[in-house]
């Protein structure tokens, strides 16, 4: 499972970052693992330096072996929160989507 983190030009994307964001990918995201190829993860900052409620915004991009692309969103406070929160909704969409393919 490749896992690519995309920033906005309002959020800095070092190493401490992107090694958050993997290991919480890998963490909700990691019984799926032979089922996904790639997750992409987009974070952007939707005020940009002004502060605001819910203005953190990551969307996840799953790329399922033999099914169309999945993608979720979700908005938080922080970085962090939207990244968890936009895991726990994608775990649910391959949940939904595998258990179906699962039943065919």
């Amino acid at each position: 499972m490749i896992i690519q983190v995309n920033t906005d030009s309002s959020i800095e994307n070092d190493e401490g970052l992107t090694s958050h964001v993997k290991a919480a990918v890998e963490k909700t995201l990691g019984r799926f693992s032979e089922k996904v190829t790639r997750v992409e993860v987009h974070l952007h900052d939707e005020n940009a330096h002004k502060p605001g409620e819910h203005d953190k915004r990551c969307v996840l991009e799953v790329r399922v072996a033999g099914l169309q692309p999945l993608a979720v969103t979700e908005h938080a406070d922080s970085t962090g929160k939207a990244v968890a929160g936009a895991c726990e909704k994608m775990k649910s969409a391959l949940d939904s989507a595998l258990g179906r393919l699962a039943n065919h």
